[in-house]
């Protein structure tokens, strides 16, 4: 019998390591490791502290997006509410409350772990966790964030799954995170017994 199709997380014995450049949120790392059956290898990194996402979606299906400009790519993205994992102590759940709490003045009654992925393993050691989140209510004005940076002009807009998914398909979309919530929304729905805000 064949071993499940899984990720194999055996991490290769670092022998040093060195941090190349200090940023405001990551740095870049260069290590130097043995990979067994190769021998010694050096490799420079983004080392990032994680993130999270949150797919919000309301009894209608429709889905929050929001609009936020990204300069490294130069674009107005429409993305989902998501954040860096940047709060000592904090866990996946509670940043994922703050988040949508932050970018979208929103609570959720109901959460549901979505998908895990790691954004870009050749390059950085990010992993993304993504949440569904139903039964949404408001945050009480007083209670709201004030949005500071690009998060100062966000645009919401709340768009019907199969829509998104459209977009997605025709090439409008191309946010990792967006496409991998929306795509695993979907097969989740699609399948039989088995609701989106219980997968």
């Amino acid at each position: 019998m064949s071993e499940p199709l899984a990720d194999r997380v055996d991490p290769a014995p670092v022998l040093d390591r060195a941090v190349r450049f200090e940023g405001l949120v990551w740095d870049v790392i260069s290590e130097n490791f043995v990979l067994p059956g190769v021998g010694e290898l050096r490799r420079d990194f983004v080392d990032h502290p994680g993130a999270v996402a949150v797919l919000a979606m309301d009894p209608q299906e429709r889905v929050l997006l929001i609009q936020q400009y990204r300069h490294p790519i130069g674009t107005y993205e429409w993305e989902i509410p998501a954040g860096l994992r940047d709060v000592d102590g904090e866990d996946e759940r509670a940043c994922a409350e703050r988040e949508l709490a932050e970018e979208a003045d929103l609570r959720a009654a109901t959460w549901a772990l979505l998908s895990r992925y790691a954004a870009s393993p050749g390059g950085m050691n990010e992993h993304l966790t993504i949440f569904l989140a139903t039964d949404l209510s408001a945050v009480p004005d007083a209670e709201r964030h004030q949005r500071t940076g690009e998060e100062a002009v966000l645009v919401h807009r709340w768009v019907p799954l199969d829509e998104l998914l459209e977009a997605i398909l025709a090439g409008d979309i191309r946010n990792a995170t967006v496409m991998i919530a929306a795509l695993t929304a979907y097969v989740r729905k699609s399948r039989a017994g088995e609701g989106l805000s219980h997968p």
